[in-house]
């Protein structure tokens, strides 16, 4: 049985209704009047108005000039690992054709999309692994034109973003934010060509952005704020695990952030050691308001409940620091992404081990997992009849549509098996 040692600070939330309807007005005054809007909303919310939203091939020479050498190797790094892991990926899915019957081949073949655009996001912190994140396993597939944009960060170009974004292999770099980024990209304006999908993630205003655009153009998913859930026994180092939670509760006010433990004792410890923690923290204004609200701690009575619990939460992310961390790692089923033993933290996922940081939330985890290269690929099937497979597959097709009641559809059949002299089949409803 499950005890709450530190419950949620369960508070009444705004519908979100304020949020659909800013994000619809913008949406439809950038349809309705492109370039101009979009320069219109970019000075509202960033006070960012250049010549030219692209930046151009010696604006991005220049831009990687100014970026340290220890950044382009942290990039560069970064970059590589996602390369490699997507890599894999991509090899791993095939192509093929079968024979199902004389004469009658079916195949499965991936195509790239043709254009993906980026949702790079700043606000409190420019988040420059998301550049290398949802560019570069677009690059991987095979998508000739990779957008991306990017919001101002404190008035200025975020170099180390910039430069991740085009080393990633961008072929269009814009450094423009927020809604008007996004929409901008889906439905193209007059200095920018729409595309076929969006991904990455951003705060509320852009989440409800790909919401209200998906159908018009193609997203990853609907995020909304980062999740983590830990899975500890009492062999676990309070001071590892507090750590984790505390780096979680970073990200914002309105992370998640829960600890399943076996013990109160074990439990008592880590919150203390998170409260500690966050007194010392740089940061830690964010992560205490994020702690207070939305921190939760429980305990239960096995590791086999404990994963029952992780399954009902679908954490975007879910950390397990246990003696039975092979069992869990073979019967959980609900997460964005598993980080397995004490030295793997979620912060190697969020910068660069390999892996993707663009993960599901709220519980959405249950259907689909995070951002990957097949995300790039659309999965296509085709077939060939000639007129000898026809014989084995028409007369059932032909009486399903008699069945259905679509003669349109049975005509089209029957005229082919007329054609190569077989009998027509006759559907007799009873």
């Amino acid at each position: 049985m499950k005890r709450y040692i530190k419950e949620k600070n369960v508070q009444v939330k705004k519908t979100g209704a304020e949020v659909q309807e800013t994000v619809a007005k913008i949406i439809e005054d950038i349809r309705q009047n492109g370039d101009l809007a979009v320069r219109k909303y970019s000075k509202q919310f960033d006070n960012w108005s250049p010549e030219s939203f692209l930046m151009s091939k010696e604006e991005l020479e220049k831009v990687s000039k100014t970026v340290s050498d220890i950044d382009k190797q942290t990039i560069n790094f970064a970059q590589e690992s996602v390369r490699r892991f997507a890599q894999k990926q991509y090899e791993m899915i095939k192509d093929f054709e079968v024979e199902l019957f004389p004469g009658v081949a079916l195949g499965q073949k991936t195509v790239p999309l043709n254009s993906s655009g980026s949702y790079v996001p700043g606000g409190s912190y420019p988040i420059v692994a998301s550049a290398n994140m949802s560019i570069t396993p677009a690059v991987v597939a095979g998508v000739k034109r990779v957008v991306s944009v990017t919001p101002p960060f404190k008035g200025e170009v975020p170099k180390n973003t910039i430069y991740a974004m085009a080393s990633a292999g961008a072929t269009e770099v814009y450094c423009l934010g927020g809604v008007q980024g996004v929409v901008a990209m889906a439905l193209g304006t007059e200095t920018i060509k729409p595309v076929d999908m969006i991904v990455g993630p951003g705060n509320k205003f852009v989440a409800e952005a790909k919401r209200q655009l998906y159908g018009e153009v193609g997203i990853d998913q609907i995020a909304g704020p980062s999740e983590a859930l830990v899975i500890a026994d009492d062999s676990a180092d309070p001071e590892i695990v507090a750590s984790d939670l505390v780096a979680q509760a970073e990200h914002g006010v309105e992370s998640e952030v829960v600890l399943i433990c076996l013990s109160e004792d074990f439990a008592n410890k880590v919150i203390r050691e998170v409260e500690k923690q966050i007194s010392e923290l740089p940061t830690g204004e964010i992560a205490k308001i994020c702690w207070d609200n939305n921190g939760e701690v429980i305990v239960v009575d096995s590791i086999e409940e404990a994963a029952e619990l992780s399954d009902f939460y679908a954490s975007e992310h879910v950390e397990i620091q246990t003696q039975q961390d092979e069992w869990l790692l073979e019967n959980l089923t609900n997460y964005g992404s598993l980080f397995v033993g004490e030295y793997s933290t979620v912060a190697l996922g969020d910068k660069g081990i390999g892996t993707n940081h663009i993960l599901p939330t709220r519980k959405a985890g249950r259907y689909t997992g995070g951002l990957w290269v097949g995300k790039f690929l659309k999965t296509l099937t085709y077939q060939k009849s000639t007129a000898e497979g026809l014989k084995y597959v028409a007369p059932y097709c032909s009486l399903s549509c008699a069945m259905e009641g679509m003669m349109g559809h049975k005509a089209s059949i029957d005229k082919r098996l007329v054609k190569c002299n077989y009998p027509v089949p006759n559907y007799e409803k009873k």
